[in-house]
């Protein structure tokens, strides 16, 4: 990040996002093939969370562009199996529904190969019905194959920087599934971003942009399964559904990366037989939207169970073990995660003081030392904010907070001591 984005940014307290009314009647969205700063990424996409494209040419020097997909560009089944074999992968049944989601198995990888062949020689049909190989955490499975390479301008993830730290979980995925494999409508976990590359294949993206999805709601305030379900025509199962705009809707060639931001639901399709990598990802632009998202939820939750409210003396904890079972996230968990974030950026920027880099985990020093001591001071800005806003929730002031490792009011004076000293010996306003 350089010194005019920061400074245009650095006192904003609200993100300002535009309305998104411009991608109402619109099926096109901006496609980047020319060279682009992060710090334009961060101020036409990143802040006002609108999608993009990526072409071709940022994923050409790849791996896996290469060593994945035969001359022909179709998988190349030989090679895949070559590196992965035994290996187990979680596999969905695209035919099957379960909830608003398909069921998933986990089978060898060297199967799934064997059932895709199949299913490609049967003209894309087989009697075990569709499946998709997907939420495959390929790079924490395989993490010296390097098979790519995430992009700058994604490149500040706080939500793996968080799972890395605790080395439990990780949201980057390799999804592999056959001409005719689909997703669900949905927005992404916690209200994340989403970047996803096509390595081969062809996929369609149905977008709508946040807040569109209340009209899409059934009586019962449910989601739809399938957006494009003639069943969305009945106005006695669905009744605001024609108030929706119609979706985004975006082809993806192979090569091409999406960036999808916080909260656009949406619906996707291989068009033809397609391998991809996904990650999800939040940062100092979208967690204020993921901090709305929890806060909803445990509104849900609390919704949900209130008839016990007077009955049990341990109600709102209940409510936040329900929360983190269903969302995978409670407000515990989420100060934890607000602290670690704080933690490395502080100790970054004291780092650039003192030039001794020890202090915060060596894999995010290429990271940290590219986005710049900018960037680090305007995700602190953006952590202080959202510690203010938790410190002043009434169901954050409920928890134990002897539970938590570092306190809230702690942290927020840390934060804004680090920013102030920095400033002080003109780390974040030198020409």
């Amino acid at each position: 990040m350089d010194r005019e984005a920061y400074r245009n940014c650095c006192s904003l307290v609200k993100i300002p996002r535009q309305s998104y009314e411009q991608f109402w009647s619109s099926h096109f969205l901006d496609y980047i093939d020319k060279e682009l700063s992060y710090s334009k990424f961060f101020k036409k996409y990143l802040l006002p969370n609108h999608p993009c494209m990526f072409s071709r040419r940022f994923t050409e020097d790849w791996k896996c562009r290469r060593q994945w997909v035969s001359e022909e560009g179709k998988p190349n089944f030989q090679k895949l199996l070559q590196e992965f074999d035994e290996t187990p992968v979680p596999v969905a049944n695209c035919n099957a529904k379960e909830y608003n989601a398909n069921p998933k198995q986990v089978m060898p990888f060297k199967e799934f190969i064997h059932y895709w062949k199949e299913y490609i020689q049967n003209g894309h049909s087989s009697p075990k019905g569709c499946l998709y190989l997907k939420d495959w955490h390929m790079a924490r499975d395989f993490p010296e194959h390097n098979v790519y390479t995430t992009p700058v301008f994604f490149s500040s993830d706080w939500l793996n920087e968080y799972w890395d730290t605790l080395e439990v979980d990780d949201y980057r995925f390799v999804y592999m599934g056959p001409k005719g494999s689909w997703t669900p409508f949905h927005a992404d976990v916690f209200r994340s971003y989403s970047w996803s590359a096509n390595i081969c294949g062809r996929k369609k993206w149905l977008l709508y942009p946040p807040g569109q999805e209340e009209f899409l709601r059934d009586t019962h305030g449910n989601l739809p399964y399938d957006v494009t379900s003639a069943e969305l025509r009945d106005n006695g199962l669905f009744p605001h559904s024609e108030e929706a705009c119609q979706p985004l809707e975006i082809i993806q060639e192979a090569g091409e990366i999406i960036f999808v931001p916080s909260g656009w639901h949406h619906q996707v399709y291989n068009l033809e037989d397609t391998i991809s990598i996904n990650h999800n990802w939040l940062n100092g632009c979208n967690i204020d939207i993921m901090w709305q998202f929890l806060q909803s939820e445990l509104s849900s939750v609390q919704k949900e169970i209130s008839e016990w409210r007077n009955t049990m003396d341990s109600w709102h904890q209940h409510c936040q073990v329900i929360m983190k079972a269903c969302s995978g996230i409670d407000y515990r968990e989420f100060a934890s995660f607000l602290k670690i974030i704080a933690g490395n950026r502080m100790a970054f920027l004291n780092a650039c003081s003192s030039g001794d880099s020890s202090d915060y985990p060596r894999h995010l020093s290429e990271t940290l030392t590219t986005l710049g001591p900018y960037h680090a001071a305007f995700d602190l800005q953006r952590v202080a904010h959202i510690i203010e806003c938790l410190l002043c929730n009434e169901d954050f002031k409920r928890l134990d907070h002897s539970t938590l490792n570092l306190q809230p009011e702690t942290m927020l004076q840390q934060i804004r001591d680090t920013i102030q000293s920095t400033r002080g010996q003109h780390l974040l306003y030198q020409e």
